[in-house]
């Protein structure tokens, strides 16, 4: 039994994750090269190996001839007799070939075959370990800054963090450990390129379904995910049990759950809202927190019209019109969003065209109840109705105070327009 060997194999197995099987391949190619180099040809070598014992044996097949004319192939009567007694014209032999007695130059030939065939090897299992985790969520140490791409270590291999995949504003320090989505998974000459991600969608999603348990067991789902890295992200779920609330589910005690995602992602902010296969509904959540009056939505053009309050505009439509473009790429239709106002003033524009009742429609806005039937032809501060405040013929320019649209960073025009893709 060859133990030295068997230690050897042992260990690269456990190590390298490489099987004992590909390695013995690679020792009887080691040895056929060796053979090669060192006699000319390999054509007659043969290399056996005991898979228990390590023991290997490697020999030519020479045939027995009068004459040798070659000394690889052929062996004369005279020598064969002193290999088998029985030996005779015509017999194949097999000629015991040590591999002590090769030169430097075929050993070391040998030796970088064995070598070689464990990189491919190491590399291959690499490549089929990281390819099974394409699309998925894992944790890296950053190593270094290359130009404006960032080196993370993933353990057995590195993975390179794009600039264009990079969140603006989040800055890494060398040892400190990120979560990263994995985008895809090459097959190099020069090994596995793994190019990864932090301003992916599907890497919120992947967070909360290894940090949400009613997720990953399937009783909620995840239907919609839409996301502007760095700053919001929206997303859609749905309860498949009665008796689990989706959202409650998501954001976990006292807020457990999600606030280790906000964490994980630098302060992103995240809105969970409960999906709905009614697209009204659904948009209506989407565009949370802003109050919706009413809302006509077209499966088949993929469109919506949403009226809110004048006071609520400047929320629906969110910073940069953040909130109405989140919600949008949400649900998938493209929406229309216009206050009361401007909405009365439109040419055909009837109520009962929407989903909800206007003479029924009350909504709490700051702890003050707001009725839409005292609200007609003046302006609402504060849960103080002033009609002379806001004079009919002063149009839709005054649906939104100017100190709101200020607040949200939007201008006047953009406000007016109400449409933000």
């Amino acid at each position: 039994m060859n133990k030295e060997l068997m230690e050897a194999l042992d260990m690269l197995e456990k190590e390298k994750e490489i099987s004992k099987e590909t390695l013995f391949d690679a020792i009887e190619n080691s040895l056929l090269t060796a053979c090669k180099n060192h006699f000319g040809k390999a054509d007659n070598i043969k290399v056996e190996i005991d898979r228990q014992t390590c023991d290997f044996l490697c020999y030519a097949e020479k045939e027995v001839v009068e004459e040798v004319e070659d000394d690889c192939l052929q062996i004369s009567l005279e020598d064969a007799k002193e290999v088998s007694a029985r030996a005779k014209l015509g017999d194949m032999l097999h000629i015991e070939i040590k591999s002590k007695e090769f030169g430097r130059i075929a050993t070391q030939n040998a030796k970088n075959v064995i070598l070689q065939k464990i990189r491919e090897e190491e590399r291959s299992v690499i490549y089929n370990q990281y390819y099974e985790k394409e699309k998925d969520v894992v944790t890296g140490i950053v190593q270094r800054y290359i130009g404006r791409n960032i080196s993370i270590n993933l353990g057995k291999t590195d993975a390179v963090l794009n600039e264009s995949e990079q969140v603006r504003g989040e800055n890494f320090k060398p040892t400190e450990r990120i979560k990263v989505y994995i985008l895809e998974v090459k097959n190099t000459p020069k090994g596995p390129r793994i190019l990864v991600s932090r301003t992916h969608p599907e890497l919120v999603k992947r967070l909360f379904e290894t940090e949400v348990t009613e997720i990953k067991d399937g009783t909620v789902e995840i239907m919609s995910i839409a996301r502007e890295a760095g700053s919001r992200t929206k997303l859609a779920v749905r309860s498949n049990n009665p008796n689990v609330d989706a959202v409650g589910a998501c954001v976990g005690l006292n807020g457990a759950r999600v606030n280790s995602i906000v964490e994980e992602l630098r302060g992103e902010k995240i809105d969970i809202i409960n999906w709905d296969d009614n697209p009204g509904n659904l948009i209506q959540n989407a565009l949370s927190p802003a109050k919706i009056v009413a809302v006509f939505a077209d499966p088949d053009d993929k469109t919506a019209k949403v009226v809110v309050p004048d006071y609520q505009l400047s929320l629906a439509i969110g910073k940069e019109g953040q909130n109405a473009r989140l919600a949008a790429r949400l649900t998938g239709y493209k929406i229309d969003i216009k206050s009361e106002t401007q909405a009365k003033d439109a040419p055909g524009f009837r109520y009962e065209d929407y989903m909800y009742d206007e003479e029924e429609y009350e909504e709490e806005y700051d702890g003050e109840t707001y009725n839409e039937a005292e609200y007609e032809g003046g302006e609402y501060h504060d849960g103080e109705f002033n009609e002379g405040d806001y004079p009919e013929e002063t149009g839709a320019e005054g649906a939104i105070e100017e100190e709101s649209v200020e607040d949200v960073g939007i201008d006047e025009a953009d406000a007016e327009e109400g449409l933000v893709e």
